[in-house]
């Protein structure tokens, strides 16, 4: 039998804090959070380790997967998330992103375009008691421009680039947390926008799967 409570808290203290994450906000967020929860039956055992955990292949072939704990916490503690604030979460999966930034902000806006992962979400979260998260089965490249502008939009796995209408989406002074890059190693960024003007900060150097559907724009051919 799993003590997941004892996992959980290895996780924080050989994953979440010797990688530079300080925030005690997020750390605390982290180390409430059932990960297992979120994982099928037959990988609970897999919950709490140091890589992104596979959830599910869909019907189209597209593999889903849970980030891994450092990768996310690093993400959580660029953005800088605040109490009152509203956070947009960008393919929230069976829903533990969007648990633990219920956690960190007011009012948290999910979209998971796989049917059965936001099915999987909402029942994860009633499970719970969750009560300040909204999940929606729609295209995660669009966002949500219904509930916009955001605080914070959070990108749960590696994008080619990031689509103008979700940066459309941020509030003045909003900030999208991604990890942005063709190959495998990428680059996690923190974009901060000003006035409608949107510029990128670097973080550090992230290895996550890729999230379906924000593939880079092949340019074509040049002449």
């Amino acid at each position: 039998m799993i003590d997941y409570a004892t996992a959980r808290e290895n996780m924080i203290e050989s994953q979440v804090r010797p990688n530079g994450i300080t925030d005690a906000r997020v750390i605390e967020a982290m180390s409430e959070i059932p990960r297992e929860v979120f994982v099928p039956d037959d990988i609970k055992s897999l919950a709490y380790m140091d890589e992104d955990v596979p959830l599910r292949v869909g019907s189209d072939g597209r593999k889903r997967h849970l980030m891994e704990p450092m990768a996310f916490a690093r993400l959580l503690q660029a953005a800088v998330i605040q109490p009152h604030e509203c956070v947009l979460d960008v393919g929230c999966a069976a829903g533990y992103s969007s648990a633990v930034l219920a956690r960190l902000a007011q009012l948290v806006v999910a979209v998971e375009e796989d049917a059965e992962l936001a099915e999987a979400a909402n029942q994860n979260l009633l499970r719970l008691q969750i009560n300040n998260v909204a999940v929606f089965n729609s295209a995660m490249h669009e966002g949500h421009q219904a509930e916009a502008p955001y605080d914070v939009i959070v990108i749960n796995g590696r994008v080619g680039q990031i689509p103008d209408g979700l940066l459309s989406q941020l509030a003045d002074g909003g900030r999208l947390v991604a990890v942005v890059g063709e190959t495998e190693t990428a680059q996690a960024l923190v974009y901060t926008k000003a006035r409608d003007v949107t510029a990128p900060r670097y973080v550090c150097d992230a290895s996550i799967p890729r999230l379906p559907g924000f593939e880079k724009a092949d340019p074509g051919f040049v002449f």
